[in-house]
């Protein structure tokens, strides 16, 4: 029991390395999904429900139940975007010279790693290990072009460690619940005109906790049904803010930022021997992001605000896998996000807007002990208008009215791999096991 505890310790300790070096992109406002290669391959429709392996821990723990014995995953999450912004007439003229400066390709290509781990110890137990990175965002504009004043660069990295616990109550219902460690850590730089040299650079860091909660339910034969929770995480943030005007050169600061609480329920259903569908709902309370002020470490007075006044969003989707032999499962799905940014608010660092995925991928079964999953998904992002011309716009700043008009075009390409080990000898019936199990 030890050795297997210290195993999973050590796999989550290297992802968590890992996510340390890379450098995400987004989901829904700077949201990560992309945390499975087998959800990914159905559009991430039934996660909460298991379908995504013993990946769908993050988003249920209690999913764990279905996995008998000592099991790892590792996936590794390629993303590459490609976002341009146009400006357009009703931008501030000085900014425009005599053509306007566009915003080039913003978006940074990224890989992204996550890894779990669960052990069974009885009939009734499971402890488990996941390392993600729930959230992230890196853009980069154009060294002069004509939104620098309100954005240049933009970085937000995190990294999430959550040890959890899941209770099989019977052969139907499964509970269980975790804790979120997370490391969040952003970087906001933006330049002043003419001269386009920079002007501000916001940076700070904290670790904050929250809290993983789930249930499955399986009311008939073939019939999974899933509920997760993760809960908001407050970061303490403390940095600094160099070069800002009025300001010396360098001010130590700290802000208060709530990271937003998520709701995810998914359905597995068996429709033959070889063929099941799947569907999920995720809702994440992105309303709770309004604005949140940045303080002086030394005298408490407010310096600036992160405004964001964000909507709650939402993902839907459905999907589908077919075995086709004993050992390879391909899977389909289809996803409609609504963005928490809505075009009132929306600025030139997160241009982020409605969209569509849909996405492919295959399971491959090698034995009894390993397993593949590979899956591509493709997301049509509507295009967004940018207008920050008026104190409707939380990123407008009233005491330099400087308006910036923009149309943003983007679209994500994500290339997912994962890789399942079970670490002790399937043949050995194991206390407890599921009648189906899954790879």
């Amino acid at each position: 029991m030890s050795k297997a505890i210290k195993r999973i310790l050590t796999a989550g300790a290297a992802t968590a390395v890992l996510l340390g070096a890379v450098e995400g992109a987004r989901a829904g406002a700077f949201q990560l999904r992309e945390q499975s290669a087998a959800g990914l391959g159905q559009g991430f429709a039934g996660v909460a429900a298991g379908v995504g392996g013993l990946s769908s821990m993050f988003w249920n723990p209690a999913t764990m139940t279905d996995f008998a014995g000592w099991q790892s995953s590792w996936n590794i999450n390629g993303i590459f975007g490609n976002s341009k912004t146009t400006t357009l007439p009703g931008t501030f003229p000085a900014f425009t010279g005599p053509t306007f400066a566009n915003s080039g390709d913003i978006a940074q290509d990224a890989l992204l790693p996550a890894s779990y781990s669960s052990y069974q110890f009885n009939d009734h137990l499971w402890l488990g290990l996941a390392v993600n990175s729930p959230y992230g965002l890196v853009t980069k504009h154009n060294p002069h072009w004509s939104g620098g004043f309100y954005g240049q660069t933009s970085k937000v990295i995190s990294t999430d460690i959550s040890p959890t616990i899941a209770y099989k109550v019977n052969e139907w219902l499964s509970v269980a619940a975790g804790a979120q460690i997370e490391y969040f850590k952003t970087r906001l730089t933006s330049l002043r005109p003419p001269t386009f040299v920079p002007i501000t650079q916001l940076e700070g860091n904290s670790w904050g906790f929250g809290y993983t909660l789930g249930v499955t339910l399986k009311p008939f034969a073939g019939t999974e049904i899933g509920i997760g929770y993760r809960s908001q995480v407050r970061q303490n943030l403390k940095g600094s803010l160099q070069n800002a005007a009025g300001l010396p050169a360098f001010v130590s600061i700290r802000s208060n930022l709530t990271l937003p609480d998520e709701l995810t329920i998914g359905v597995n259903q068996r429709v033959t021997e070889k063929l099941s569908l799947s569907a999920g709902f995720e809702w994440t309370h992105w309303a709770l992001f309004t604005s949140f002020p940045v303080r002086s470490a030394a005298t408490g007075a407010t310096i600036t605000n992160l405004g964001f006044r964000y909507r709650d969003g939402w993902y839907a989707s459905i999907g589908g896998a077919y075995q086709w032999n004993e050992a390879l499962t391909l899977r389909a799905g289809l996803g409609y996000e609504r963005t928490p940014v809505s075009d009132t608010v929306r600025g030139v660092r997160l241009t982020d807007n409605d969209r569509v995925f849909t996405s492919l991928g295959l399971g491959y079964k090698w034995n009894d002990k390993l397993s593949f999953d590979v899956s591509y998904a493709h997301g049509f992002v509507k295009r967004a208008p940018i207008t920050v011309n008026s104190v409707a716009n939380p990123n407008f700043n009233p005491l330099a009215p400087l308006p910036y008009v923009g149309s943003n075009k983007t679209s994500i390409d994500i290339v997912s791999l994962g890789l399942n080990y079970r670490w002790d000898d399937p043949k050995v019936v194991t206390p407890g096991a599921p009648i189906v199990r899954k790879y």
